[in-house]
């Protein structure tokens, strides 16, 4: 009580008591303004998130109508990876701009189509070293042709016969628009027409690239063209304009020569076998353009085995010795449709050569998506439709008939003249060369054909889109 009587009065005066609450403390004071904060920071969080939301979802549905279409390919690495969509696109057009044909054109390229998509593919793959490109395509297949190549045999050694059109279409049905590298079409029909047509100076500039079904080719042309608008060796023209000394050499004759000679003499079938395709010209030619792959390592065994085993102007008996002093054969195709300056052979591997694969590739697959007709060697006999299509031949048999030039040096007895099975016939006929290899050899030369083998794989998708495709001209029976 005492206690209390002196709080309440000092100095003899009694203390009065404010009227008023207590003013709330500066700690109390700061806390009710965080939570204030606090509270409208998570509104405008919540707004910005809901934002950016919609933001994303509409870039994300206007990104099918930009160019390089993001397609589902089978056991393709996620970003970050082979696949990063839209990554390369830039520079692919770029690549393009300064060494293929289809400049302008690249920058053109409609939504309907798939050939940036697959050229970027390409285009990665070519700038990896050699074993990590070939690791690569093994793994995922990024055209999806060897998984049908798989599917193809299996069905035809089944089924004992070659597959009717329907059946093809079950394994590799013709695929969308956007998954397409045929389109954006880059060939010129009026010059297939106008061979068809039978028009005057108009002709087949065959591209034979060696032991790849060439000479099939030239026997296809012999059953499909008058005698006498066949050149005597061949089907090589310049064989008679050079003296009887070369053939096969078309880059070696100018445009004005090719087109005087082929119109004086009648011709209408033209192969070029020993020199590169001339990126800067022979499109000019009037005329209709094909050619025919086969896969590389079969290939390279295939013409040691014709010229060195067989005796065709080779003694070497050595694969290990016949491929060391054959390097103009390391990554022939890749050289043949890009025509590279001399000196290519060395920016085959190394990272710092990674720009000029890239160049080459690029090159080499906007020329060959020129070309009217693209073959693969095993696919041969499912080749007629697109022949009589484009060429207007009716007589189809060379296709599925095995011709061997010459075969009177040393004939073989394989019991495969006649291809009864499709790609099973030419299986059965070649030499495997997993088998006829060691893993050392064989390592090193599919590292030595590495670009070919990416090139090989784009071709052979481009021959079974326009297989099963009816808008190309596809689907019809076989």
């Amino acid at each position: 009580l005492t206690s209390s009587l002196n709080h309440k009065m000092r100095n003899g005066r009694r203390i009065k008591r404010s009227g008023h609450r207590p003013t709330l403390s500066s700690a109390s004071r700061n806390s009710t303004v965080l939570e204030t904060v606090f509270l409208i920071g998570l509104v405008i969080a919540v707004f910005i998130a809901f934002w950016l939301y919609q933001l994303v979802s509409i870039l994300m549905s206007s990104s099918v109508n930009e160019p390089g279409p993001a397609i589902s390919l089978p056991d393709v690495p996620s970003p970050g990876g082979l696949l990063q969509q839209g990554q390369q696109v830039a520079k692919s057009q770029a690549v393009i701009s300064a060494g293929g044909l289809r400049g302008g054109v690249a920058s053109s390229l409609s939504n309907n189509g798939g050939f940036q998509h697959y050229l970027d593919i390409a285009l990665e793959l070519a700038s990896l070293e050699p074993s990590e490109a070939l690791a690569t395509m093994e793994k995922n297949d990024p055209f999806q042709t060897n998984h049908f190549d798989t599917l193809l045999l299996e069905k035809e050694n089944s089924l004992k016969r070659i597959l009717t059109i329907e059946e093809v279409k079950e394994i590799f049905p013709c695929p969308t628009m956007e998954e397409r590298i045929t389109l954006p079409d880059a060939r010129v029909e009026q010059k297939a027409k106008d061979f068809r047509d039978g028009k005057r100076g108009t002709f087949l500039f065959f591209q034979h690239l060696r032991k790849a079904g060439g000479t099939n080719f030239c026997s296809l042309a012999e059953k499909n063209l008058p005698k006498a608008a066949q050149p005597h060796y061949y089907c090589m023209p310049d064989m008679g304009w050079s003296g009887n000394k070369d053939a096969g050499y078309l880059h070696s004759w100018s445009n004005e020569e090719i087109i005087t000679r082929m119109a004086k003499q009648g011709f209408r079938i033209a192969g070029n076998e020993w020199e590169n395709f001339d990126v800067s010209r022979h499109f000019d030619l009037p005329a209709v353009f094909a050619t025919s792959f086969r896969k590389p390592l079969d290939r390279a065994l295939s013409q040691f085995r014709f010229e060195c085993i067989e005796d065709r102007g080779c003694k070497i008996k050595d694969v290990h010795k016949w491929w060391d002093k054959r390097g103009d054969l390391w990554n022939v195709y890749t050289k043949t449709f890009a025509d590279p300056p001399v000196g290519a052979l060395s920016h085959f591997k190394g990272s710092d050569h990674s720009k000029q694969r890239r160049e080459m590739m690029a090159t080499a697959i906007d020329t060959l998506s020129k070309f009217h007709i693209v073959l693969s060697m095993e696919w041969l006999a499912y080749a007629a439709p697109q022949v009589k299509s484009i060429l207007g031949f009716n007589d189809v048999s060379a296709l599925t008939t095995r011709v061997r030039p010459h075969i009177t040096q040393a004939k073989r007895d394989d019991g495969q003249e006649h291809n009864n099975l499709g790609s099973a016939s030419i299986k059965k006929a070649s030499w495997d060369p997993k088998e006829y290899l060691d893993a050392a050899q064989y390592k090193k030369m599919s590292e030595d054909l590495a670009l070919d083998e990416i090139l090989t794989e784009v071709a052979r998708r481009m021959f079974l889109e326009r297989l099963v495709c009816e808008d190309l001209g596809g689907g019809v029976p076989i």
